[in-house]
């Protein structure tokens, strides 16, 4: 397994990216976001999405929940500011520059945490994983989009080949599924509900977990 990267590169990299994200990367995300948010009207009530960027997704909700948005970027964030500014999202409830891996929210305060694209980014997404099911309550989801790592065949070699040049622009195309079901398993507070690559071309994959209570160690 490759290292992972640091977050003062994926600082830096937020950064140059917040000025273009919405153009360069809107359109490109598309099915992905929407997948997710639609799943994640379907659980409802208050919802935290990690890594909300510059607040994209905000068309993606609706009414039935309440959005709470954090990011480690600064620049990210003043933008989704301006987007929730409008008017237009009255669903939208808070927007706050925060790390993923020490979220200030107390345990159980989220129907559902949703990460759009944001997991195989952040330094150490174990942790990032265990503080979303810490704060989400028992019965909600874990809500996660990516392009995750194609584990054999052509695509693999390629992916592998171009990772050292995509990790110096914050990014990590080589992140498997399998670490996922392991933080799951390890944690015993998650149980896997839904692993499905996503239309028109599988390129993105969508997985929920769900919060249950962790096993004893009798159990």
């Amino acid at each position: 397994m490759p290292r992972d990267p640091e977050s003062q590169v994926m600082e830096k990299a937020y950064a140059r990216w917040a000025p273009v994200y919405d153009m360069l990367c809107g359109p490109v995300f598309l099915n992905g976001r929407r997948a997710s948010a639609l799943a994640a009207r379907a659980v409802g009530g208050r919802i935290l999405e990690i890594g909300v960027g510059t607040g994209l997704s905000f068309d993606d909700y609706d009414a039935s929940t309440e959005i709470t948005g954090i990011d480690i970027s600064e620049p990210m964030i003043a933008r989704a500011r301006l987007r929730a500014a409008s008017g237009r999202f009255p669903h939208v409830k808070g927007l706050a520059v925060m790390d993923a891996h020490n979220l200030r929210y107390a345990d159980a305060s989220f129907d559902c945490v949703v990460g759009q694209f944001v997991i195989t980014l952040v330094a150490d997404p174990e942790r990032v994983l265990s503080e979303c099911a810490r704060v989400v309550r028992p019965g909600g989801q874990i809500i996660l989009v990516n392009h995750l790592y194609s584990e054999r065949g052509l695509a693999a070699a390629v992916e592998r080949l171009l990772a050292q040049q995509a990790r110096s622009v914050g990014l990590r195309p080589e992140f498997p599924f399998q670490r996922l079901a392991a933080w799951a398993e390890s944690h015993g507070g998650a149980e896997l509900v839904e692993r499905r690559k996503l239309k028109p071309f599988g390129v993105y994959t969508l997985v929920r977990f769900r919060r249950v209570e962790r096993q004893s160690a009798a159990a």
